[in-house]
């Protein structure tokens, strides 16, 4: 059996480093220290992190590197660029960074260079784009397309949907994109609504084209576009498709050349940037979407070259596995002061929770730490009325990482001033907090001061880019997939399967004849799925 995470050495020294500083306030260490808010930080690829505010000192920072290479993340950085399966479960190479690569670069898989496969879809992608944004791609009643509505779920969806959310400054506006993804069916229904069919094209993502939420969807849309068309030719001018199943694409009603393919080492929550971003590129334009590329390119050299410890995608994944695990801080609040990125915590839970929520090693054996942690985050200021009291004043420690940008991209007065300057004070208060003595000499009333005591010693990272573009975009995405990919080269875990969604698929694929049968069936799960079973069908709508 190889050696465990928790037996090796540098983790054993965290471990007594931890018990040595565990007590230290954050007002300590910058007392102590009056160089630490400028010598923490990290200016790399046009991204600025300010790490001080974390719970460290120099010491812990080389401990956590000595464990990144004791662990051998150089190598399993190596090993990705190089085209290795790494996703060892389902034995596939973890390729992804391939989709961003400059045409002309080589990234060998099994001794086949698939960078020109890579940019041959990009140019398919461009072409179709270019021939929807301009009105050359007409409807079947001759109508252009003003309505484009991607169909998928998870990395299908949640990547489309942030990236267009985030770079709507740079959509055309004769443009509408919508989203659906949920099975319910007032997620279509809302996505449809007032919508003419004749002017609208569907994207339908799905590698297999078997996904049951996406497919269903897409059936859906599919009967409503040829009951309003009349006619089924209609489909063709209507429909594309994101898959590698041409059968089933044809089937459906797609013409081949119509389909948009991508390989089985792209993993869904890390193919925004392949085919599935088609929606992404009609949007914003094959330049936009390009240079967005060109920004994930940044990161991933950075990554790829940088030594761990002046590396931004290596430093915030080892800042988080230290409060994860060593601090016992379980969740990370993702706080970007941008409006435009409202879909970023959401689309970093799928990137987090889906790679490193995982209870084994790569050789099987139970993890000896906590893995993922709990991602979660709302825009800022939003989120200062709502969750700020708890990761302020609570009993849990909530690390905070605040996202900034350091010009506006719809300035409006001095507004883009009082947003940074709440996300600045936002992080100092979690920081340093306002000690009893603070309170009182404010002249507070004495049965009062408790609650306006502000422990502080919170710790949070703030990120600063100049302006939100495709490639800073494309920059800030990349750095969470690689954060991610570094802790859980450390755990030891396969940050690129998703065993964990499959249990509840099976069951659901059970218990969905014996909701619609129309005789009673024989139920054999247990009480309580039994008993919601007939409740639904002595009284739900099937």
């Amino acid at each position: 059996m190889s050696k465990t995470l928790t037996d090796r050495p540098a983790w054993q020294a965290l471990v007594d480093h931890h018990a040595g500083i565990a007590k230290h306030h954050l007002r300590d260490l910058f007392a102590e220290d009056a160089t630490r808010g400028t010598r923490m930080t990290l200016d790399a690829v046009g991204v600025y992190l300010d790490y001080s505010k974390n719970r460290i000192t120099d010491k812990t920072l080389k401990l956590l590197v000595t464990l990144a290479e004791e662990c051998g993340l150089p190598d399993k950085i190596a090993a990705m660029f190089r085209g290795d399966r790494i996703n060892t479960t389902e034995n596939r190479a973890v390729l992804h960074v391939a989709l961003r690569a400059p045409r002309g670069e080589k990234i060998l898989l099994d001794g086949h260079d698939v960078v020109p496969a890579v940019h041959e879809v990009l140019d398919r992608m461009a072409a179709f784009s270019d021939k929807v944004r301009s009105g050359q791609w007409l409807g079947y009643t001759g109508k252009r397309i003003r309505h484009v509505i991607n169909i998928g779920i998870g990395g299908s969806d949640l990547g489309p949907v942030m990236a267009y959310e985030a770079l709507r400054h740079y959509a055309t506006p004769e443009l509408d994109c919508r989203f659906v993804s949920n099975v319910d069916s007032t997620d279509l229904t809302e996505a449809t609504r007032g919508l003419d069919a004749a002017e609208t094209l569907f994207i339908v993502s799905s590698k297999t084209f078997t996904t049951l939420e996406t497919m269903t969807n897409a059936k859906a849309a599919r009967d409503a576009l040829v009951a309003q068309l009349g006619s089924e030719d209609a489909v063709a001018r209507h429909f594309v498709a994101v898959s590698t199943n041409a059968e089933g694409v044809a089937k459906f009603g797609i013409a081949p050349s119509n389909m948009f393919g991508f390989e089985d080492w792209v993993g869904g929550r890390y193919s925004m940037d392949s085919s599935i971003g088609l929606s992404t590129m009609i949007a914003v334009g094959p330049a936009h979407f390009r240079a967005m590329l060109a920004g994930f390119h940044a990161m991933d050299e950075h990554f790829r070259s940088a030594p761990l410890a002046g590396n931004l995608p290596v430093l915030l994944g080892l800042l988080s596995l230290w409060n994860n695990d060593f601090l016992g801080f379980s969740t990370l609040a993702v706080l970007p002061y941008e409006q435009y990125l409202k879909r970023f915590p959401a689309y970093l839970q799928q990137l987090t929770m889906e790679s490193n929520g995982k209870h084994v090693t790569l050789d099987g054996e139970h993890v000896h730490a906590d893995t993922s942690p709990i991602v979660w985050g709302e825009p800022g200021t939003n989120g200062q009325h709502s969750f700020y009291q708890l990761i302020h004043q609570g009993t849990r420690i909530v690390p905070c990482d605040f996202i900034g940008f350091m010009t506006a991209l719809a300035p409006i007065g001095r507004q883009h001033d009082l947003l940074m300057a709440n996300l600045i004070a936002q992080a100092e208060a979690l920081a340093f907090g306002k000690t009893a003595q603070q309170v009182e000499a404010e002249g507070t009333a004495p049965e009062l001061v408790p609650h306006r005591v502000f422990e502080g010693n919170r710790p949070s990272n703030t990120i600063l880019v100049d302006t939100l573009t495709p490639e800073s975009l494309g920059k800030l995405v990349a750095l969470y997939e690689h954060s991610v990919f570094t802790q859980g080269a450390i755990w030891g875990i396969d940050s690129f399967d998703q065993w964990g969604v499959e249990l509840g698929k099976q069951l659901a694929s059970k218990v969905i004849p014996e909701l619609q049968s129309a005789q009673e069936p024989g139920l054999a799960h247990d009480s309580s799925t039994n008993a919601l079973i007939r409740r639904y069908r002595q009284r739900g709508r099937h």
